[in-house]
């Protein structure tokens, strides 16, 4: 009987953890990925993902997903310069004004 209550007692503290151990990726997380993918240095793509992700909605932060599309598997890392052209083509200014300003801060 008492084994019984220690089983459901583990349960009711296991199962939540692991719940939320599967929705641990934050967005700045998410973001950085995304730009590594995209072909940033992951020392870049880390700045600029705490810079950005604050300041950027959801709807917007979606559309750099289209990013990764950024690389191909022989070319490396991306420019920066290369980065913001991709970035401008979204055609969202909201979007390349913060990361411009991001990228900016985060090259220097």
């Amino acid at each position: 009987m008492t084994s019984s209550i220690f089983n459901r007692a583990a349960l009711t503290l296991v199962i939540p953890a692991l719940l939320s151990s599967c929705a641990a990726v934050s967005p700045e997380s998410r973001l950085r990925n995304r730009l590594m993918e995209a072909g940033l240095s992951p020392r870049t793509a880390a700045c600029m993902a705490g810079r950005m992700v604050d300041r950027l909605s959801l709807a917007q932060l979606r559309k750099l997903q289209s990013l990764a599309s950024l690389r191909n598997a022989d070319m490396g890392e991306v420019t920066i310069d290369r980065f913001l052209r991709k970035i401008r083509a979204l055609e969202d200014p909201e979007i390349f004004i913060v990361t411009s300003k991001a990228a900016i801060s985060c090259t220097l």
